[in-house]
């Protein structure tokens, strides 16, 4: 029997506004069985973001936001910003988790905000601007952004004490929120659930490092922008989605000297996280696990 066409819903109808905490909105959208959002053709933002469910944040203390990534769409980032406008904000600021497609696409709506992000941020989107404008869908113009920072820095929203800390995770640029008086970690795509994507495996040793050192912060509460949305909406995960990820990046890092380990599929691969409940079974994620295990043993 023919698999059934994949239904193709209006760009943004989708979008939920999720509250795991009083100073915080969650706009998630995806994560819905034989829905598109863009295209049934193959692109980035229906199989690398909607298909998987993404995430943006906003924290807000008063009449002001910071927007944690702007979303996949300018329909999504005029969402957003509509929500926060309507709830009392006049003052927003963006930060950039990191340079991928799936986080940048709605800069362009808030071109006349602070938009704060990595020197190495701003470096890889002018390295990558032409394939990113170019792209299926194309984020034309991009917008760039027009506060750098080289290192950790730390912001007030309202009353609220948010520090910006570097983690080289997932991408070499990974920009990490941290809210200290909340014991929340606004995660980025430094940390997914139920498993990482490995963008950049020749630097995957580094990434276990860097991966324990943000253990030891120390935050009970972890928000990443892929993850699922009944336990984002519920508060996040917690301290345990750090050590299976440690756990998953680990047993990557062990297929070229144990080759049956590549031949295991995702549910086999992260078997014991999932008896736990630690981590959840996601079906689309079986992709983005062999695509992981071909980039690594790709890396000689």
């Amino acid at each position: 029997m023919p698999a059934s066409r994949p239904t193709l819903l209006p760009l943004g109808s989708t979008l939920r506004v999720l509250r795991p905490h009083p100073h915080l909105y969650a706009f998630y959208d995806g994560r819905i069985d034989g829905a598109r959002a863009h295209s049934a053709a193959p692109n980035w933002l229906d199989d690398g973001a909607y298909a998987l469910g993404v995430c943006v944040y906003a924290v807000v203390d008063g009449s002001e936001a910071l927007l944690y990534d702007t979303h996949i769409s300018l329909t999504h980032a005029r969402l957003m910003r509509r929500t926060l406008e309507e709830a009392g904000v006049t003052s927003i600021r963006v930060v950039l988790s990191h340079w991928h497609d799936d986080h940048v696409a709605g800069n362009e709506v808030f071109a006349d905000c602070e938009i704060i992000a990595l020197e190495a941020t701003e470096k890889a989107l002018v390295a990558h601007r032409a394939a990113l404008e170019g792209g299926e869908p194309p984020i034309r113009p991009l917008v760039m952004p027009n506060r750098i920072i080289a290192g950790p820095a730390v912001l007030t929203v309202g009353r609220l004490q948010v520090k910006l800390e570097p983690a080289e995770i997932h991408s070499h640029d990974g920009l990490i929120l941290l809210l200290p008086e909340l014991g929340l970690m606004l995660a980025g795509d430094t940390l997914e659930e139920p498993i990482t994507y490995v963008a950049e495996p020749e630097r995957l040793a580094v990434h276990v490092g860097e991966l324990e050192r943000i253990k030891a912060w120390g935050y009970p509460r972890i928000l990443p922008n892929h993850g699922a949305p009944d336990i984002i909406a519920a508060g996040g995960y917690g301290e345990g989605l750090i050590d299976a990820t440690i756990r998953y990046v680990k047993k990557l890092l062990r297929l070229h000297v144990d080759m049956a380990l590549a031949d295991q599929d995702l549910s086999t691969f992260i078997a014991g996280d999932l008896a736990d409940g630690v981590l959840g079974y996601f079906a689309p994620y079986e992709q983005v696990h062999a695509d992981n295990v071909k980039k690594v043993l790709a890396v000689r």
